[in-house]
């Protein structure tokens, strides 16, 4: 359950406007209504036909039903959904606007965990992985990985990180941090949740420091800075830099390897995210979104201890 709860709570940000399908789509599903919101997608449909906003909201459905553990229904919206989005993207490239790969993305996320509900885990993964491949050159790339991940993850070694760039101290990589316990918190600069966390990692380093903790912070660039406003990598960097030094000074050891590829590998589509590694190099926690102190401490303590 903690998987499916983690879903509802951190999938790819939608901005959903009061009256657009998909902020009425998502009323009706915080209401438990899913009738209505079926019968507001058939209304949108028959007036503007199929579009990337609808199948986004349908995709809200499938991924309600599945919070609510309707599996029968959350799977017959997903593969509605994916079929509808198919079907586009005969027309048009996935990136070409923002909700089809959302869509499209949360299909894939909604199949996989319906499957692994059944007790199909690794029929799941594989479906994931076969995915993975399909639409490696996408932006729904990290988010495929993310769900991997979220089933198959935790036990397993963890990948490693690349270092070519970075902020303040230079960054070790997983395998020279062998024999102490990691905790790699991905972040981005214009993440409010990702601020908010950083006071309990402040919190944490200064606990479990003693025992060998160490924070690594990896960031990417995103091709703007404040306001939405396009920015030059170089532009960029120096303006993470400084969000860096104004929110994240209590972290000042914190070694920050910029790159998109960490990301990927980690599917890391949700910020923060927060990865737990023991002094043998194995994933213990992962976690897309915030966790409060006393969640990520009690996890810290069962390694470093």
């Amino acid at each position: 359950m903690r998987i499916l709860a983690l879903l509802w709570l951190l999938v790819v940000p939608a901005f959903a406007a009061p009256g657009s399908i998909i902020g009425d789509v998502r009323e009706s599903i915080a209401q438990n209504n899913f009738a209505l919101g079926e019968s507001q997608i058939k209304a949108y449909r028959e007036s503007s036909g199929v579009t990337p906003e609808m199948l986004e909201a349908l995709s809200w459905l499938g991924r309600g039903a599945l919070k609510a553990n309707r599996l029968d229904e959350a799977e017959r919206y997903a593969a509605e959904t994916r079929r509808l989005s198919l079907e586009q993207l005969a027309k048009r490239k996935m990136d070409d606007e923002r909700h089809l790969p959302i869509a499209l993305g949360a299909s894939i996320e909604v199949h996989a965990h319906v499957l692994a509900a059944r007790g199909a885990r690794s029929e799941a993964i594989s479906f994931l992985r076969q995915e993975l491949t399909t639409y490696h050159e996408t932006s729904i790339r990290t988010r495929i990985q993310k769900n991997i991940h979220l089933l198959s993850l935790e036990g397993k070694p963890a990948p490693p990180l690349e270092v070519r760039e970075w902020l303040g101290a230079k960054p070790q990589s997983i395998s020279q941090l062998k024999g102490r316990p990691v905790l790699l918190f991905f972040w981005a600069h214009w993440c409010g949740d990702c601020k908010r966390q950083a006071p309990d990692l402040a919190r944490l380093v200064s606990e479990y420091g003693p025992h060998g903790l160490a924070l690594v912070g990896p960031t990417q660039r995103y091709g703007y800075v404040a306001r939405g406003d396009d920015a030059t990598p170089e532009v960029e960097t120096r303006y993470i830099d400084g969000v860096r030094k104004q929110y994240y000074s209590p972290l000042a050891e914190m070694s920050i390897p910029l790159s998109e590829e960490n990301f990927r590998n980690y599917g890391a589509s949700t910020t923060p995210t927060l990865v737990l590694i023991d002094r043998n190099g194995v994933v213990r926690l992962y976690h897309p979104g915030n966790m409060s102190y006393p969640e990520l401490a009690a996890k810290v303590a069962e390694i470093a201890n």
